[in-house]
Formats: structure tokens, C-alpha cells, sequence
């Protein structure tokens, strides 16, 4: 497996939890200033935020989700992202488990509403995605952990590699557009296969 995910899925530090969902693609030719200001762009990266402070919220102490960060330009190997950070306060209860179980899959991997669409998933997609939009990192026994989400990310099988990159489609979405971020995103991991 080769991953090169740049998506923060959970951060667990003395019993703070963060996530940091990547809504908003762009070359890193352009300026960054037009992604942030992408009306779509913005509605997508928005609408994650508020389900994952829902995920959270299920598992931190009342009042302790806070959006620190919200919408800032990213730039990693030839794009730019638009990404949100999201915080809480873990409840003395909660458990590493319990946190995974309320946040997983990712809210940038489903969108919202998170339920329905894994029913239109099921519904939809020929077979399971393998360890495509799930998570790889560590959980410790301090009960701190580092978590990705594993996108752009090549699967060697046999002789056959399988690359992921993905993104999100709605009613308004342009196909050409929606093709071009995909490549976009697969590239990071294709130029690391060829070297």
C-alpha cells in the first residue's frame, strides 16, 4: 500500500480530539484565494464541518466542540485544499473505540446525511471499497492516536495496482470538473508510483 493522504481523520492528545476534513480542490497554479471563496466549494467544506461537530459532539464533554480553523488553504504536492478543524474535549468515558465508533467513516468520505448516503453506497457500488475512506495510524495505550483518512492511495495486489481518489458529487456538481479533481488528486499518488 502507498498512501499519500494530506486528511487528518482524528487527533487524540491529552484528550483533546481534532479533526481536519478536507472539503475543496485546486492546482497549485491557481490562486489559492479563488478556492476559498468557491461558493460551492464553501457549502461542501461548511456541511462537513457541521456533521463532524455532530460526531463529536456524541462523544465530548457538552459545549467543548469548537471549529478553531475554518476553510484555510492547504497546500500539499501540486494542490491546494480547503480545510476546517474541528475540536473537542473527550468525555472521561470515552474510550478510543468509542470515539472511532462515532465518527467513522469519515464525514468527508459520506457527506451528509452520513446514514442515508452509506444506504445509497450499498446500494450503488458493485462491490466494498477494501481500506479505500477508511483509516490507518495508531491508537496508544495513553489513549492518544493519530488517525488519516486513506485516500489517494494505491493498493498492490498481485499484479494489479488499484488507485483511490475520490470526491464528492451532488445535484449541481459539473462531470468534466468532478473528472479533472479526481485526476487532480490521483496524480500525488501516481507520480510516487513511477518513481
Amino acid at each position: 500500500m502507498l498512501c499519500s493522504s494530506p486528511e487528518r481523520f482524528l487527533n487524540v492528545s491529552g484528550g483533546i480530539v481534532s479533526t481536519k476534513p478536507i472539503k475543496g480542490t485546486a492546482p497549485s497554479s491557481t490562486d489559492p484565494q479563488e478556492l476559498q471563496l468557491d461558493a460551492r466549494t464553501r457549502q461542501e467544506n461548511l456541511k462537513i464541518v457541521d456533521l463532524l461537530r455532530n460526531d463529536l459532539s456524541r462523544v465530548c464533554n457538552p459545549g467543548s466542540v469548537q471549529v478553531p480553523h475554518l476553510m484555510e488553504v492547504e497546500t500539499f504536492a501540486g494542490l491546494h485544499q480547503l480545510v476546517s478543524t474541528v475540536t473537542g474535549e473527550l468525555r472521561s468515558t470515552t474510550a478510543l473505540t468509542d470515539l472511532i465508533d462515532a465518527t467513522l467513516p469519515g464525514g468527508s468520505m459520506t457527506g451528509a446525511p452520513k446514514a442515508r448516503t452509506l444506504d445509497i453506497i450499498d446500494e450503488l457500488e458493485a462491490g466494498p471499497r477494501g481500506i479505500y475512506s477508511g483509516t490507518i495510524g495508531y491508537l496508544g495505550f495513553d489513549g492518544n492516536a493519530d488517525l488519516n483518512i486513506i485516500i489517494r492511495t494505491a493498493v498492490k495486489r498481485g499484479n494489479h495496482i488499484t488507485v483511490g481518489a475520490g470526491g464528492a458529487i451532488d445535484w449541481d456538481s459539473d462531470s468534466a470538473a468532478e473528472f479533472t479533481d479526481k485526476q487532480l488528486k490521483a496524480d500525488a499518488v501516481l507520480q510516487g508510483l513511477v518513481h
